[in-house]
């Protein structure tokens, strides 16, 4: 089995399971035990992650890490928006 395909793999399984976590974050309408420091410490590694992943050319890297970096950026909006809410 090609490595990539392993990597791929792991990307989707890693995704899906922060995508599944905005939507119970949605879902439950609360940002209730939700640290403001956990989006910014995962913007923040995620900028260096891609950055990293595009020096060393890793497609599944810069691929994964965007996405990631685009859910830690949903996932602050909304803890921020529930925030004003409540």
């Amino acid at each position: 089995m090609p490595p990539e395909v392993i990597g791929w793999a792991a990307s989707a399984v890693l995704l899906a399971t922060l995508v599944r976590q905005i939507l119970t974050q949605l879902r439950d309408g609360s940002a209730q035990g939700v640290s403001r420091w956990l989006f910014v410490g995962q913007i923040t590694a995620s900028l260096g992650f891609v950055t990293y992943s595009a020096l060393v050319g890793d497609w599944v890297f810069i691929v994964t890490n965007a996405c990631i970096l685009v859910t830690a950026i949903v996932g602050q909006v909304l803890t921020a928006r529930r925030r004003r809410k409540t």
